[in-house]
């Protein structure tokens, strides 16, 4: 029976579907370290993450039964995707499957600050009435500006102008702006026109210290800061002299530079001392909604791999979408992009008179992944010349 093994509190859904396909499935609510997460591997076929599990070099070096990751999130930087497909382990997310979840919050999080809700109920749980209007706003007639142009910046964009908001934004890629949204020519001009600035970039390593003391100087006076992206994006201590200083009226932080491993640990925040901000625990993506579908979504693709060999929305290998096996068995079959291997791949299942009933090829990059459905099986002197051919990563049968 295969393994899969399910950590950091993935939907039940994930689990009890490949329990259904098979697997015996292990779950365990927290991330693991290092030394402990390869220990936990030994004998599993699949491993389910979220954000805070790091799968590095080393844990995979360590677990050659492994066959694939599935991110329960819509990041990958958590896990390293090179090493990954020198191993021959395929690794999917869910890049949009919580995109609404997050551009609720991020609409909810505008409307608080605007209105100075944060501070409002601190003043109130200290026995202080503070019934004012001074420094609250309606939202309608601001300036949003979207650092980050991708699924979620576009569809906050179209939220946010139904209710009334100027949205200008900024990205390194040539985007379509949606409804009357404004592309704006840098980084700059944005955060000098905008009321609200709400960063939506990836998780690449360039975008470490992204936003700091310069950006958050460039901001229009009396603005509002908001990160639901990457906890190492933004400076949060300069924020805090910007909040400190009066120069930003509020901020809203969802992700931090360093994080608790599980929930229940203790956290500490600079920031905690602020009256206009709303801090939570990178709960973005964090409603049942969004995690019902990401625990299918990513459950059916490490089904689909496991099963058929598909490759369907794979971040690290060729994409390939394969139907039903139309042999006798199916053979997977990844290589280094070499020429001739498909030849030799072929050269050697003719030799044990082996007819090939169906085939699929893909390349991406440094990667070739063939697979072939055969009209009987192979011997194992023929999946040794298989392993043998030069330039393979890996081969497994279906």
């Amino acid at each position: 029976m295969p393994k899969a093994l399910l950590l950091e509190n993935i939907h039940p859904f994930a689990a009890e579907s490949l329990r259904k396909h098979g697997f015996e499935v292990i779950t365990m609510k927290g991330a693991l370290p290092q030394d402990e997460l390869i220990a936990s591997l030994e004998g599993v076929d699949l491993l389910g993450i979220r954000s805070k599990t790091n799968v590095t070099h080393t844990v995979l070096n360590a677990c050659p039964q492994l066959s694939a990751v599935g991110c329960f999130c819509i990041g990958t930087n958590q896990v390293d995707l090179a090493a990954a497909a020198e191993q021959g382990v395929a690794v999917f997310n869910a890049p949009y499957s919580n995109t609404r979840s997050v551009v609720e919050l991020v609409v909810c999080d505008i409307i608080c600050l605007m209105r100075r809700i944060p501070a409002h109920t601190h003043h109130l749980r200290h026995g202080l009435w503070d019934k004012s209007a001074s420094g609250s706003h309606e939202v309608r007639g601001k300036t949003l500006g979207i650092v980050g142009y991708g699924n979620i910046g576009s569809q906050l964009s179209v939220l946010a102008e139904a209710l009334g908001m100027r949205v200008i934004f900024y990205d390194l890629e040539e985007k379509l702006a949606l409804g009357n949204a404004h592309r704006a020519s840098s980084l700059e001009e944005l955060l000098l026109q905008s009321d609200a600035v709400t960063i939506h970039v990836d998780g690449r390593k360039s975008n470490t210290g992204f936003f700091g003391e310069d950006q958050f100087a460039h901001m229009k006076e009396g603005a509002i800061f908001i990160n639901l992206s990457r906890g190492f994006v933004a400076d949060l201590d300069a924020l805090k002299r910007h909040l400190d200083s009066g120069h930003l009226s509020g901020a809203a932080v969802d992700v931090f530079p360093v994080e608790p491993r599980k929930s229940g640990d203790a956290f500490e925040s600079d920031l905690a001392d602020e009256d206009n901000i709303i801090l939570t625990p990178h709960i973005g993506g964090s409603t049942l909604e969004a995690q019902e579908s990401i625990g299918h979504f990513v459950a059916q693709r490490l089904q689909d791999y496991w099963e058929k060999g598909s490759t369907t929305l794979s971040v690290n290998m060729p994409q390939l979408t394969l139907g039903p096996n139309t042999g006798a068995v199916r053979i997977a079959h990844l290589h280094q992009n070499f020429p001739g291997v498909l030849a030799r791949l072929n050269q050697v299942l003719g030799e044990e008179n082996i007819n090939v009933t169906a085939q699929s090829l893909a390349t991406e990059g440094e990667l070739g992944y063939v697979v072939t459905d055969l009209s009987n099986a192979p011997s194992r002197e023929t999946l040794k010349a298989l392993h043998d051919v030069n330039g393979t990563v890996e081969v497994r049968v279906i």
